[in-house]
């Protein structure tokens, strides 16, 4: 068995679904990245636009980069909440997600430092500008649906990312050959047309971003098209046949609590800051924080009421 190889048994023993390694090297994605900036798709989210060179490059971002391990761990949930309630998107049921992949990853690294004590590296999972979904396909771990997201063939979507990029030269994976193929569900099922055309989504319009990035007021023309969602959205991945096959997570962490899932109209509207703050603490829900929480949940309470 190689290093790489046990390195990859080593991430499944810790939890992680999948595990795959690349080259560390440019990734060549500059000229479609500034192609989207310059279209204004990152809308508000100023740090899309900040260290460019590295998000582009990790080698730039850790220092002697040789070798990137990408992991991706399930959330998808074993209860989901009704569907006459609030939505929240899947991955804010339970902890907060940087914390438990972030604290895997560490353990990953130590694995790997007792068999390379010298080697050096850092490792992310949405912490840092790092190309996440093309560094993972990159790895052989999935593609790149048309929705822009990672998907895992016989697995789905519904997974967190993280890498573990360090200074050490490995056995490395190639790209896979699956695709979407002609399918074009989840750009027809976005109720707000974010996905303008597959590969591009503009955050402007995207439910996830207006509900949770957003810092000013819903977009007038997005806020009849909520749906129920007042925390994310996940009708993209809903809809795509490849998540037919997702299976509930194994990681306690991602489990609800009971208040979670008791969470009503009522609730959420009558809910001060300090139970807004019991109730989601340690929760990825604390991005958007308290008064964009209520800002979502008066927008679908107006839906409801015409």
């Amino acid at each position: 068995m190689t290093f790489s190889e046990e390195i990859k048994k080593e991430a499944l023993r810790l939890g992680f679904d999948a595990c795959g390694i690349c080259r560390a090297v440019d990734s060549g994605e500059e000229d479609r990245y500034m192609r989207w900036l310059d279209g204004n798709h990152q809308a508000t989210m100023s740090y899309m636009e900040r260290n460019i060179e590295k998000r582009l490059d990790p080698r730039l971002l850790v220092d002697g980069a040789k070798s990137i391990v990408s992991v991706a761990l399930n959330y998808y949930p074993h209860k989901k909440l009704p569907a006459h309630a609030p939505q929240f998107a899947y991955y804010a049921y339970g902890k907060d997600y940087h914390d438990v992949v972030k604290g895997k990853l560490n353990q990953l690294f130590e694995f790997i430092r007792l068999r390379h004590p010298n080697v050096t590296g850092r490792y992310f999972s949405d912490s840092a500008p790092v190309l996440e979904r093309f560094w993972a396909a990159q790895a052989g771990i999935g593609f790149i649906g048309k929705n822009t997201l990672l998907i895992i063939p016989g697995k789905g979507s519904f997974f967190f990312l993280g890498e573990l990029i360090i200074d050490l030269e490995l056995d490395y994976d190639s790209p896979i050959s699956e695709n979407c193929g002609s399918c074009m569900r989840c750009i027809d099922a976005c109720p707000t047309d974010a996905i303008e055309t597959p590969f591009l989504v503009n955050a402007n319009k995207c439910i996830s971003y207006q509900t949770i990035e957003n810092r000013g007021e819903i977009s007038p023309e997005i806020a009849p098209r909520l749906k129920n969602y007042v925390f994310g959205c996940d009708i993209c991945q809903k809809v795509c046949p490849w998540n037919r096959m997702s299976n509930p997570h194994d990681t306690p962490e991602f489990m609800p609590s009971d208040d979670f899932m008791s969470i009503d109209l009522i609730k959420l509207r009558e809910m001060n800051e300090e139970e807004y703050q019991l109730l989601f603490k340690g929760s990825a829900v604390k991005r958007t924080k308290f008064t964009g929480l209520k800002r979502n949940v008066t927008a679908i309470s107006k839906n409801r009421n015409k």
